[in-house]
């Protein structure tokens, strides 16, 4: 597992957040655990209001959103099969975090 690999979601939201991507870099790999971000079916959401912050990606022919909000450290065992990589798109997913961490804003 990669950072910002995509994985299928096998949790009891599958429906609304198809899938996860790992953002956690491969300095911990030896866990057993990966820090992953939820994608939300862009479908399910009325607005995306700040696009830094939700960058939105195609994944399967599918839109989904960034969710850092939802930020969470599941057992590689819970994770779903690989579906693709956003490593290309590693910086805005980076941004994402760093929106949600930094105390720019107070």
């Amino acid at each position: 597992m990669a950072q910002f690999d995509v994985h299928r979601n096998l949790g009891q939201h599958n429906q609304a957040i198809p899938y996860v991507v790992t953002v956690q870099s491969s300095l911990f790999d030896d866990y057993r655990r990966r820090v992953v971000i939820p994608l939300v079916r862009k479908s399910y959401l009325d607005a995306v209001m700040v696009p830094r912050f939700n960058p939105t990606f195609e994944i399967e022919k599918t839109e989904v959103v960034l969710h850092p909000l939802e930020i969470v450290s599941v057992d590689v065992g819970n994770l779903g099969a690989f579906v693709s990589s956003l490593a290309e798109s590693g910086q805005q997913i980076v941004d994402a975090i760093d929106g949600l961490v930094t105390r720019a804003h107070g």
